[in-house]
């Protein structure tokens, strides 16, 4: 199938930062086939007047499975937080909880404009998520959470753990012509131990797939990490040649000029989520000097109950101005904001080839941005990047496409239907809060 989008600004994001407007955009097989004239009769097209076609961003640390709890981890810090909600909770999910959690989750991204994600799973019930992420089109890794050291709720074995990795990694690694790929995610260096770190890389190595973990995310980690190994976690996982450029650490909050210095030398990869560091009190990750190293980058939410949104557009306008009070007004442009939410965050994942920009023979996952609002009149008049990070809301994202497929267009699902998923929530949340053997947070909220 022929489709065309007519009409439209392409923001491209290719090497030369090229704006192209108006234009057409024509996808065939899953890839953009031409941008501009083509002679061809399309069997589909979009009208994208007053519209401005992105690349689909991409967001390299998300916890699907935590979806289901949004609003009921608020206000603690990040070891309390852990302690004693969400790893209560994580245990208590059963397979259709997780399901559940992996659609409310995908369904608020895809709306939102994100077409690609890095995951972290559970202990228990990941190939759910995978199952999920399959069949509602998004692209993306995701992998079993691993934690093998003492805890009250969640821990396996390291053999347990990494014979059942390497099952779902068989099963699922590269389905749909690589569109869902396996990630092994060692939780952080607190709750899993370096022999399982150890072969969680050997796994990524042998699958050529990236390795996902958390670290220097807070003051209370680098206090423990020290305990525990006489070093920074980061440190740590240096000196165990666990960073690696398919290593990507989450946060990075706290790490020590040092530890910049080993990511940049190693190669290894950075997520900046700077609502969830506000929100857990975790602090301001100094992605200036990130840049100014050279050290490669995305920017996600994490997870709904540390945000409460999955909105990359938030993501973006808070990493822009939370780097301005610390080293300046000019410093994280919108631009470098933007690249960072696409074609930076392509990068981290190693995907940088297949997407992250609209360019003819990449992969067709494209947003249509309507630019009609209030808050965007006169659009074409000022600078499109600031549009973009400072003033788009998620709410703006009118069609997303991945791999050539619509999967969300004008406030409908094409795999999808919300009303059921939302039916189920509840009972599922509800059944996950005995297990915890919580109570609901709200008055009306009974069972």
């Amino acid at each position: 199938m022929l489709t065309r989008i007519r009409n439209t600004t392409a923001v491209t994001m290719n090497a030369s930062r090229d704006i192209v407007s108006p234009t057409d955009l024509w996808i065939e097989d899953r890839k953009i086939v031409a941008i501009g004239p083509y002679g061809h009769r399309p069997d589909r097209v979009i009208d994208g007047t007053d519209m401005v076609a992105i690349p689909g961003l991409v967001q390299p640390h998300i916890h699907l499975c935590q979806t289901l709890f949004r609003g009921l981890a608020d206000d603690l810090s990040l070891l309390d937080w852990l302690e004693q909600r969400i790893w209560p909770l994580e245990a208590a999910l059963d397979e259709d909880a997780m399901r559940v959690s992996a659609q409310l989750g995908i369904a608020e991204l895809l709306a939102g404009g994100t077409t690609t994600i890095l995951d972290m799973g559970s202990v228990n019930h990941t190939e759910h998520i995978l199952n999920t992420m399959l069949q509602m089109g998004i692209r993306g890794y995701s992998g079993k959470c691993l934690m093998d050291r003492p805890n009250k709720f969640l821990m396996q074995s390291k053999d347990d753990a990494m014979q059942e990795s390497y099952d779902l990694a068989h099963r699922w690694h590269g389905q749909d012509q690589g569109r869902v790929r396996y990630a092994p995610a060692p939780r952080f260096t607190l709750s899993a131990s370096d022999a399982l770190f150890e072969e969680a890389r050997s796994l990524a190595d042998a699958f050529h797939t990236v390795l996902h973990t958390h670290g220097a995310e807070t003051r209370d980690e680098i206090t423990e990490g020290i305990k525990l190994h006489r070093r920074p976690p980061v440190a740590h996982l240096f000196d165990l040649q666990i960073l690696a450029p398919s290593a990507v650490i989450a946060h990075g909050v706290w790490m020590n000029a040092d530890e910049e210095n080993m990511v940049a030398t190693s190669n290894a990869k950075l997520v900046h989520c700077p609502s969830s560091n506000l929100k857990l009190g975790s602090g301001f990750a100094p992605t200036v000097r990130w840049r100014q190293k050279g050290l490669i980058f995305g920017i996600a939410a994490d997870g709904a109950p540390c945000n409460n949104l999955l909105d990359g557009f938030q993501e973006m306008r808070t990493a822009a101005l939370l780097a301005k009070p610390v080293f300046g007004p000019t410093y994280l442009s919108a631009p470098e904001v933007f690249a960072h939410a696409t074609i930076e965050g392509a990068r981290v994942l190693g995907l940088e080839d297949e997407i992250g920009s609209l360019e003819v023979g990449k992969q067709a996952d494209i947003v249509l941005l309507n630019f009609r609002g209030p808050h965007h009149q006169l659009w074409d008049m000022t600078p499109i990047y600031s549009q973009l990070v400072y003033q788009t809301h998620a709410s703006d994202v009118y069609l997303t496409m991945v791999a050539g497929q619509i999967l969300y267009e004008n406030g409908r699902y094409t795999t999808l239907n919300l009303d059921e998923v939302k039916r189920t929530a509840r009972e599922a949340l509800l059944r996950v809060l005995r297990r915890a053997e919580m109570e609901p947070l709200s008055s009306w909220m009974t069972t």
